[in-house]
């Protein structure tokens, strides 16, 4: 058996990272001040008033971006391209945000700039004190956004929303800040916050067309870490005079959602007549061991499974629904029961209504989860390689682990609800108690774990009464694991630990190691780490190449092999997950066979090639186009369902739903091409014409 033998040491201090921005050390207190934060909560209430700038104002998506906002209302006041001093759109264009700060006197900044920048242009925004920030960009590296948010909880000027996310948009006052397609908006009085932007342009499209509009829209976004949460935005909606009802738009990943049916539970008890609150959860057949298209949608040790989410929010008195076009009729029979005048709260232009089934079904998982398997986001490394990462440690990896009943977990990873890095530790590797017995013990990222972290971890670890060196060397242990994740930029790093009987030494053994894979696709950085990424399957590595996500799903248990599922291509990974949760509820005679999002920036090739992997399941009977548009455009996808006819060769039959940005325009593509596609508006029409022609099959 091999063993560890490392002498005593509780705290390293590592030396700043060389990529901590091209401004150098910031001047904010080291100290953690969480209500600090909290206090810039008031800063989302968004409307006629804000006057709105743009980071990376004169690029080509900002410039679109911003001309729209200006067409529909927003107050935009100009913006930043970093030392130049012009005019862009008729407003002036400054050299920096300070600059900004001080002549446009904005009160929010959209960021439209690359991944590997977004970190270094919301610091500048925090340094300037710019009240609200709106970071869009997908893929920034994990390590900076945790930086990021060590800096934000040290301060009470700044609020950021995102990464990642849609934006912020405020249908009554007129003020978009982000990409959210404008169309689908109208003002009125239910308040919004989501992490998918799919899912919460359906639940706008849904309220819409039954005549309520909407006050304000928070996207919270699918990153691992949020800038602004369900809380914050329960918080903002409470008191708000524009706001009568609420609906939260969750997914699984994280503990956002238990914490939001907490706060729930509380406002419900404090307040004579509380605002009716609806949500949906997505995700309950996501794949054990997958990041399910958003960064943040995968369950940690510890986290709970969509369904956990759902029944958390059902028993705090929330009204669950299955598919968000649902949430139209539903939310006008929950104002109507709460005493609220529905006629005097809807929105000016009512349109047609949405025909969905009466009564909300929850979703079950067809196969059942795994407690331990790694998440697979980027680069999870071999045994073998975590070894030799961890060899100049003085880290001996032992090849066979004890039993887990003599076993204990110690690794470094991300407490989400902290926004920081964290101590993970469990007394036990038992897979039926490890998520229960295992801890979070957060720490700031700029200083890592103190000796306090460090102690309160032994202690969970239950080696208070372990032999001094082996208790030192666990120390030490927990000191190396937070160097190697933050040199490294790792997402999750865990060993098991044990003291054989008799001795005063670790044993170390089973690492798992996995690293965030935005470091390298976004920053270029780490590249002989990522150099160890295991080879791509030929459908993985298509997929990959055309920004699309793409995960088989495993067969429903049966005699025989099934030859009569569903592929599914839709757009955003918070619709994919939803629609595989509603086609299992809805279609017991078959079931989904793969999760596919096209990513938002679906071209028709894109299109083309979805239908290639989908098709390339011997499984597969019935394909099903679920879209709602917003960045991604429906002639776009019904142009790139015509180009997959001429150039797939697609024959088996095609359902395509479309909604969303240039929704007529699509439907029209597909009636003129003359190809024998069943397309529909509405998605229980469309999801029932699936299972037909499934069961035809």
């Amino acid at each position: 058996m091999l063993i560890l033998r490392i002498s005593p040491r509780i705290v390293l201090h590592p030396s700043r990272h060389a990529y901590a921005g091209k401004y150098g050390p910031r001047s904010f207190s080291t100290s953690i001040s969480r209500n600090g934060y909290a206090e810039t909560i008031p800063n989302l209430k968004i409307g006629k008033h804000t006057r709105v700038m743009y980071q990376g104002f004169t690029g080509k998506q900002a410039t679109a971006n911003a001309q729209q906002s200006i067409d529909w209302g927003t107050h935009i006041v100009g913006g930043v391209k970093p030392g130049t001093t012009s005019e862009h759109l008729g407003l002036p264009v400054l050299p920096s945000v300070r600059a900004a700060k001080e002549k446009l006197n904005p009160d929010a900044t959209a960021i439209f700039v690359a991944a590997q920048h977004a970190a270094s242009a919301i610091e500048e925004a925090i340094e300037a004190e710019i009240p609200l920030i709106v970071a869009v960009a997908e893929h920034v590296p994990l390590h900076d956004v945790m930086r990021i948010h060590s800096i934000l909880s040290t301060q009470s000027k700044s609020r950021l929303v995102g990464a990642n996310a849609p934006g912020i948009i405020s249908a009554i006052g007129k003020c978009r800040i982000g990409f959210q397609p404008l169309s689908t908006f109208s003002p009125g009085h239910i308040g919004i916050v989501a992490k998918s932007g799919t899912l919460s342009y359906e639940t706008v499209g849904s309220l819409t067309r039954a005549g309520l509009g909407q006050s304000l829209c928070i996207g919270m976004g699918g990153d691992v870490i949020a800038g602004t949460n369900f809380v914050d935005g329960l918080t903002i909606f409470e008191t708000d005079e524009d706001t009568e009802a609420i609906i939260l738009v969750g997914e699984l990943g994280g503990t956002a959602e238990e914490e939001a049916a907490e706060w729930i539970k509380d406002y419900k008890k404090r307040t004579e007549n509380p605002k009716p609150i609806a949500a949906v959860i997505g995700g309950f057949q996501a794949v054990p061991g997958q990041v399910m298209g958003h960064a943040g949608a995968w369950t940690g040790i510890g986290e709970g499974n969509a369904e956990s989410k759902y029944k958390a929010l059902e028993k705090a008195g929330v009204t669950m629904v299955d598919h968000p076009a649902k949430f139209g009729n539903v939310m006008k029979g929950l104002l109507s029961s709460s005493g609220r005048n529905v006629q005097e709260i809807s929105a000016a232009n009512q349109r047609r209504s949405y025909q969905t089934s009466q009564t909300p079904h929850r979703p079950q998982p067809s196969f059942s989860r795994s407690k331990l398997l790694p998440q697979s986001r980027g680069l999870h490394i071999t045994t073998d390689q975590a070894a030799e990462l961890l060899a100049p440690y003085n880290i001996t990896v032992s090849p066979s682990p004890p039993s887990s009943s003599d076993t204990h977990l110690v690794g470094i990873t991300i407490d989400r609800s902290a926004r920081s890095p964290c101590v993970l530790a469990s007394p036990t590797t038992d897979p039926e108690h490890l998520p229960k017995r295992s801890r979070r013990i957060p720490f700031d990222y700029r200083t890592g774990p103190s000796k306090s972290t460090i102690l309160a971890a032994l202690s969970h670890l239950q080696l208070d009464a372990a032999p001094p060196a082996a208790k030192a060397a666990a120390a030490s242990l927990i000191s190396d694991l937070w160097d190697l994740y933050k040199s490294k930029e790792a997402l999750t790093l865990t060993v098991n630990l044990s003291i054989p009987p008799s001795s005063s030494t670790l044993n170390i053994s089973t690492p798992s190691f996995t690293f965030d894979d935005a470091a390298f696709k976004s920053a270029y950085r780490h590249e002989t780490l990522h150099a160890l990424r295991a080879a791509l399957s030929p459908t993985e590595t298509e997929a990959e190449a055309a920004g699309i996500v793409y995960i088989p799903l495993p067969s429903p248990p049966t005699p025989t092999s099934p030859t009569n599922l569903i592929g599914t291509l839709v757009n955003g990974a918070g619709l994919a997950m939803n629609t595989l949760d509603v086609l299992t509820t809805r279609l017991p005679h078959t079931s989904p066979a793969n999760f596919l999002d096209t990513g938002g920036k679906a071209t028709a090739a894109t299109i083309a090639t979805s239908f290639r992997l989908v098709l390339a399941d011997p499984r597969v009977a019935v394909v099903f186009v679920n879209i709602f548009g917003g960045l991604t455009l429906c002639d776009m996808i019904a142009a790139g369902v015509v180009l997959a006819y001429r150039e797939v060769g697609v024959e088996k039959p095609v359902v395509v739903r479309l909604r969303g940005t240039n929704e007529e325009v699509g439907r029209r593509v597909l009636a003129e091409s003359g190809l024998p596609i069943g397309a529909f508006d509405g998605f229980e029409e469309a999801v029932a014409e699936v299972g037909r022609l499934a069961e035809v099959v």
